[in-house]
């Protein structure tokens, strides 16, 4: 018998979803979507390393390349935002 065979008999079972099972897999639900975080860490992370070297290469450029990598974090970070919303919503309202 599969894997998924196996998986459906159980959850055929246990039909009658009582709380916990619900709030179990909530919780989990909500670790697979904080999981989503570690893309915006990446992407931040690679952001700042361009950004450093880009000033190192021209140092006259460093406003503009500042304000290029604010943007750029802020727009990287709301993937990570989105994720936080996520796993809150699951945790405390289902």
């Amino acid at each position: 018998m599969s894997l998924v065979n196996l998986a459906l008999v159980f959850l055929a079972e246990v039909a009658e979803y009582n709380e916990y099972f619900v709030k179990g897999l909530a919780c989990l639900g909500a670790g697979i979507a904080m999981v989503a975080e570690i893309g915006p860490a990446l992407g931040e992370g690679n952001i700042g390393a361009k950004a450093v070297e880009a000033v190192g290469k021209q140092p006259e450029a460093s406003d503009k390349i500042r304000s290029t990598l604010l943007f750029a974090d802020a727009l990287a970070e709301t993937t990570g935002i989105y994720a936080l919303i996520v796993a809150i919503l699951l945790m405390f309202a289902v």
